[in-house]
């Protein structure tokens, strides 16, 4: 049985030329080769399976390369490849700085490549400083890392980077089609773009993908034995759920979107992806969007076809609905139930256009006699105009509710009803008359409230009862503040005095809800309240230990003497 190698070895670049992608960084390393201009410290960071790997190889080989004349010679005993994901410690990195200062048997250059380099740990990255910035002549270092952010800043100064991107689709898929070609295997364009775009910018991904279809399939790769190797949803699914929701076939997308469960696949996978559908359909509307399209060219012709049939608004709010059925999908606790909505949303999309524009018709003129029945333009809708005088009435009725004039604002709508009704037949007058009458039944007859008299100490025990209601709500600020003095009254003005503006401020805030209390318990409803600012004013209640102490000494001069004989603080 011969050996089978993967193609990710098998066809794994051995000149800059070969690496699919990475144009701009090759041509920078060749150039830098030719100009002998090459840092002693590089960094390759990018995704997984771009070639960073690849070519920190190609290049190591370069180097001692431009100072021979044999090609075959690959210079393999110059080149060190440390993987920093199981050799991470000091006594690692110690060995490797040892082995730096040996000058090279043949060729010009040692190079050290150190994969995954973000694994190193911290005293490893600080034992690899000092070598990293100064190395031998000889010594050239190439770091390669998926995660830059993980590596520290001093080790980032000290190294001359270069950001691998991912690879297009175009470029997958094209060099796909050059590795069918070579092993003879015939290929679908629209498999490989499926297998594209299924590696997500990675070509070892592609190239794992398609060594995988092609034992499933065969030498003869089809789109269709692409999308049931991968389980993924074909195109045509898409297409046909379109074809639906545009329909209004409601029952067709439930029925096909149960198929599609029955098949193992995932909703939230469905619905994201059909959002994909609707926005690729929404990029062909447009001649300048249309290389934003990555799909094959049979794929483009089924959608140039389905974009004809959508309108622009259909394909907004459909994105609109799918996407937020895709941001709530993982909260969801019925989650089919989530998308079946959806897709009853989307199918009913063109439904209530429909709907809306055969509710239009044409406002009959004035001039044409007021009883004589009206065909409007849309044939399912006839109705019967309204007499002339009705019609004017009700316009200015609207006319009037949405621009009241100044004096009309203070009136009431039974009043303005009755100001604007017609009187130009019997039933309008008699209309007039009923809200007239409606409008004194609603008239209030204001009573007087009470104003019976009271005492000081009347109005002082209520005050005292207020607080300690405010206390039993947890409101003790105010209550301490109403506690502070005692009101006096001149008739019904009640007069307080406090030492600060402070406190006026907040008794200021509550003090409706305090004479609305009064008012209750003295009986009058003519109570008002004025607050006085009085700095020399003497509190009453004592807060801090050197206040009681003041107060405690001016009953008690002894204080003084007790506070002396045991030296106490206060």
């Amino acid at each position: 049985m011969e050996h089978f190698i993967v193609s990710a070895r098998k066809y794994r670049p051995t000149t800059f030329k070969s690496v699919v992608g990475q144009q701009a960084i090759t041509n920078t390393l060749e150039n830098a080769i030719e100009n002998n201009h090459l840092a002693q410290a590089l960094l390759f960071t990018g995704p997984r399976g771009v070639g960073k790997t690849t070519c920190a190889r190609i290049l190591a080989k370069r180097i001692n390369q431009k100072e021979t004349q044999d090609p075959n010679e690959d210079f393999a005993f110059n080149i060190f490849e440390l993987d920093a994901a199981s050799n991470n410690s000091v006594d690692d990195i110690r060995s490797l700085t040892d082995q730096v200062r040996i000058p090279p048997q043949t060729g010009n250059y040692k190079v050290y490549i150190i994969d995954e380099v973000h694994m190193l740990s911290q005293a490893a990255f600080n034992a690899f400083l000092k070598t990293l910035e100064e190395p031998p002549k000889h010594a050239i270092f190439i770091l390669a890392t998926t995660e830059k952010h993980k590596i520290i800043p001093t080790i980032l100064s000290r190294c001359q980077i270069f950001d691998f991107k991912r690879i297009t689709v175009t470029d997958i898929k094209n060099h796909l089609s050059e590795i069918a070609q070579s092993e003879g295997i015939e290929a679908e364009d629209d498999a490989l773009h499926i297998i594209a775009q299924k590696a997500d910018g990675a070509l070892r991904d592609a190239l794992s993908i398609f060594d995988r279809v092609v034992s499933f399939s065969g030498k003869n790769l089809t789109r269709q034995a692409v999308t049931e190797n991968l389980n993924v949803l074909d195109y045509t699914t898409y297409f046909e759920t379109t074809e639906h929701l545009l329909n209004n076939d409601i029952p067709g997308a439930l029925v096909l979107f149960d198929e599609i469960l029955a098949k193992g696949f995932d909703g939230h996978h469905f619905i994201s992806g059909l959002a994909s559908h609707f926005r690729d359909l929404l990029v062909c509307k447009h001649q300048s969007t249309i290389t934003l399209l990555e799909v094959g060219e049979q794929i483009k012709v089924n959608y140039f076809e389905q974009t004809q049939k959508a309108s622009s608004e259909f394909l907004l709010r459909a994105i609109e609905i799918a996407n937020e059925c895709d941001l709530k999908y993982k909260t969801s606790k019925n989650q089919r139930l989530l998308v079946e909505l959806a897709l009853m949303q989307l199918a009913s999309i063109t439904f209530v256009d429909e709907k809306k524009k055969s509710q239009r018709y044409i406002q009959p003129p004035q001039s044409k006699v007021a009883e004589r029945p009206v065909t409007y333009s849309n044939n399912e809708i006839s109705a019967t105009a309204k007499p002339l005088s009705e019609t004017k009435v009700a316009e200015e009725e609207k006319q009037d509710q949405n621009n009241p004039q100044p004096d009309e604002k203070l009136k009431s709508i039974p009043e303005r009803n009755a100001e604007r009704i017609s009187a130009l037949s019997l039933k309008s007058i008699q209309q007039k008359r009923q809200l007239q009458e409606e409008f004194k039944k609603k008239e209030v007859k204001t009573e007087k409230l009470p104003e019976d008299p009271f005492s000081e100490i009347d109005l002082q025990v209520a005050w005292k009862e207020y607080a300690r209601l405010l206390e039993k709500k947890g409101e003790h600020i105010i209550a301490s503040h109403l506690d502070m003095v005692l009101p006096t009254c001149n008739q019904n003005n009640i007069l307080v005095s406090y030492p600060n503006e402070t406190i006026k401020v907040e008794l200021e805030r509550s003090q409706q809800y305090l004479l609305n209390f009064l008012s209750k318990k003295l009986n009058n409803h003519s109570l008002s309240l004025s607050i006085d600012v009085n700095e020399n004013h003497q509190k009453n209640y004592v807060y801090t230990p050197r206040e009681k102490f003041e107060k405690l000494r001016e009953k008690y001069p002894i204080m003084d003497t007790l506070k002396k004989s045991f030296d106490l603080d206060v």
